[in-house]
């Protein structure tokens, strides 16, 4: 039936009303979504779980929010959007954040969701996650009057905490399910029972995770996809080809930035080069400040002169990335110190310098050599840019020894052996300074064994005192002017050389509509991931 045959016997304006809605409801029925598929996801590197719970490191924080939730989601300016929580509210002290709970969810074995679910998922996060330990380190309990409201009182306030309750950071996990067991070794962060999109079917080791849609979900009609399957390929080169072909539909661990530019030509193929605000990614040279030799300022300061940070970025970066010379990089705008710029390229003013520092060249042994220094890198940076750096301070007269290691055991070199004397890092500074940046420079952060800690065992009571008061100021402007007097310091010590952000590639066959419409990007649900369908 058509609307001017149903519209036919009544007046004019009437009929023109019936064929308004008749054309709204066509416009409507073409907007929304189409529902199925399966979508073809590549992941690198391979995860130790699935759930961000213990652990931030690999693909977890990617892969676990499709499966648990947060209490909120974010946009692309960091401003917090209703998820598990439909509403929030803060008291003037700045000691209280009550939540009022969805209602109607369940976990995707059937039991309801509560608040008791929420006390238990944060107070648990303060225990075993790597950042959860400072992010809830003033939260004292979790009152929960009902099952749906969740209210955590703070000893001092958190100023960072109402952007630190994504998926990806701080996920709610069933209490019926973890209580009472060992957290870490749970079979459920490999395993794991969400509120989710999707509900986990199968992990395949060495082969792929297959997560299939939520029929429960409680944001009807979605998700749209029927299922995802995650496929891990460590080879750049063969993640290209894998998308190139359209074996693949998404990688977000990106092509080889040399592929880039070629890509983009593709009919079939969106780049995005898109910066999660939420992760705010960043790289960053690291100095090991228990090396005699590095305990010198002067020594790094050398170091810092010959490394030409922006030709860094034009040839391993190509030109994709964003450099900054500070460790709170552009990404955190409200907070970065633009004033702070590399120091100046001048490999002859590092050799006077080099000189200076008694270390002249011949003193390392072999003709010319002044030094020898361990260098590592994270496999998050590329080789290239380890080269880059081992070239750099070769023209000095610094024997730089590359030395590469898979994922794992370069955490353990770096942070539990502590056998280096430079590292290539990938610390991202997140969606706060507290949160990404403290956990660098802060002396009470720095303990063996502890990843993605102070790597530099850097040490200033200034700088302590610093980031200790932005922790729980209130007060945006004075906040402010804290990590402002903190960049400073730092850039002046030079435990680090800073990189700025690096380039972030995702890949998608065009038919994949909606995968990021959040500000975790890639790190969100993919509710809203639909493919588009073929025209007409």
């Amino acid at each position: 039936m058509t609307p001017w045959t149903l519209a036919r016997g009544i007046p004019r304006r009437a009929a023109s009303a019936v064929a308004a809605a008749f054309a709204f409801v066509a416009l409507t029925a073409v907007a929304q979504p189409q529902r199925g598929g399966t979508l073809n996801w590549l992941v690198n590197p391979v995860p130790s779980s699935i759930v961000p719970l213990t652990t931030t490191a690999g693909g977890n924080a990617e892969i676990g929010p499709k499966i648990v939730e947060g209490l909120l989601t974010y946009d692309y300016d960091l401003k917090p959007k209703p998820l598990l929580a439909t509403a929030w509210s803060q008291s003037k002290d700045g000691l209280q954040y009550t939540f009022t709970l969805r209602k109607g969810v369940k976990w995707h074995d059937g039991r309801d969701f509560t608040s008791a679910d929420v006390a238990f998922s944060i107070l648990t996060l303060k225990q075993v996650h790597p950042r959860g330990r400072g992010t809830f380190a003033n939260v004292v309990e979790v009152k929960t009057s009902d099952p749906y409201t969740a209210v955590i009182v703070l000893s001092k306030p958190a100023p960072f905490l109402l952007t630190a309750l994504a998926a990806t950071e701080s996920p709610i996990v069933p209490k019926h399910l973890y209580e009472g067991t060992d957290i870490a070794a749970s079979k459920y962060n490999s395993a794991p029972v969400g509120t989710g999109p999707f509900v986990f079917k199968e992990w395949v080791q060495g082969s792929h995770i297959i997560l299939e849609r939520n029929p429960n979900y409680w944001d009807k009609p979605k998700p749209y996809l029927d299922r995802v399957v995650v496929r891990f390929v460590l080879d750049a080169a063969a993640r290209a080809a894998a998308l190139e072909s359209g074996a693949a539909d998404l990688a977000s661990s990106g092509i080889p930035l040399s592929d880039v530019e070629r890509f983009k030509k593709l009919p079939g193929i969106d780049v995005d080069a898109r910066i999660s605000p939420y992760l705010g990614s960043h790289q960053q040279i690291y100095f090991n400040l228990d090396t005699p030799a590095l305990q010198k300022l002067e020594v790094r300061r050398a170091i810092a002169q010959a490394i030409d940070v922006n030709a860094f970025a034009k040839t391993v970066w190509y030109g994709y990335g964003t450099p900054s010379a500070s460790p709170i990089g552009k990404g955190i705008s409200r907070y970065h110190d633009a004033s702070i710029q590399p120091y100046p390229f001048n490999p002859k003013a590092a050799e006077t310098a080099l000189d200076a520092a008694g270390f002249k060249r011949g003193a390392g042994g072999a003709s010319g050599t002044r030094l020898k220094l361990r260098v590592l890198y994270n496999p998050f940076q590329e080789r290239r840019a380890a080269d880059f750096v081992r070239q750099s301070l070769g023209r000095i007269g610094i024997d730089a020894a590359i030395e590469s290691y898979d994922f794992a055991t370069y955490v353990n070199k770096a942070y539990t052996e502590r056998a280096f004397d430079i590292t290539l890092e990938s610390l991202t500074n997140l969606f706060d300074p507290t949160v990404g940046v403290q956990r660098v420079f802060w002396s009470k952060n720095f303990k063996v064994g502890l990843p993605f800690s102070n790597a530099a065992h850097y040490v200033n009571p200034e700088v302590d005192r610093l980031l200790e008061a932005a922790a729980v100021e209130v007060d945006e402007g004075k906040r402010r002017q804290l990590f402002i007097d903190f960049q400073q310091i730092v850039h002046r010590d030079i435990p680090s050389i800073e990189l700025g952000a690096n380039p972030v590639i995702t890949v998608a066959a065009k038919k994949v509509r909606d995968y990021a419409p959040t500000g975790e990007h890639i790190r969100g649900s993919f509710a809203d991931l639909h493919f588009q369908q073929p025209q007409p």
